[in-house]
């Protein structure tokens, strides 16, 4: 799999019949190994050890609604009361992060309403601050660590 931009990590791979599978530590069972699980996978491992988001915080492809549609999120981490805090979509690397990406994770979190949203391909990350209330999105250097609650702006950067 190619290098990213995001910290190494240790990973288990096996091969299944016809698919290379990796340890996932949230669903906690292999997957197949596609581009864009390497880079979930590497988004995972990132929050977790170098940003200190607790991995029972931590949720794959939860299924929403959206204008009568099933839609499923990449990774959602939710702060301590449980309220969603950080939306992540993850593109395999070959996709370049576009308006559109960032328009299909914006309409995402119309519903599930995270103050973070983080968008990358492994290669190139953009993170933004949603003030819903006033409608703005602040760009940040880099994800926040996790101190717990969203809404008493405990983020530190």
């Amino acid at each position: 799999m190619q290098e990213l931009n995001l910290p190494p990590f240790e990973y288990k791979v096996t091969q299944s019949s016809e698919n290379l599978l990796i340890w996932d530590v949230l669903r906690r069972k292999h997957v197949v190994l596609t581009p864009e699980e390497w880079v979930r996978q590497h988004v995972v491992h990132y929050l977790i050890n170098h940003r200190g988001y607790p991995k029972g915080l931590l949720s794959l492809e939860q299924g929403h609604r959206y204008n009568q549609r099933q839609k499923r999120t990449d990774l959602v981490a939710l702060d301590a009361s449980g309220l969603p805090l950080l939306l992540v979509e993850c593109k395999r690397p070959t996709v370049p992060i576009t308006a559109a990406v960032a328009m299909q994770a914006a309409t995402y979190n119309q519903t599930i309403g995270a103050p973070l949203l983080l968008l990358t391909n492994g290669l190139h990350h953009f993170c933004w601050r949603v003030n819903f209330e006033q409608r703005t999105n602040e760009r940040l250097p880099e994800v926040p660590h996790y101190v717990g609650s969203a809404g008493n702006n405990l983020l530190s950067n």
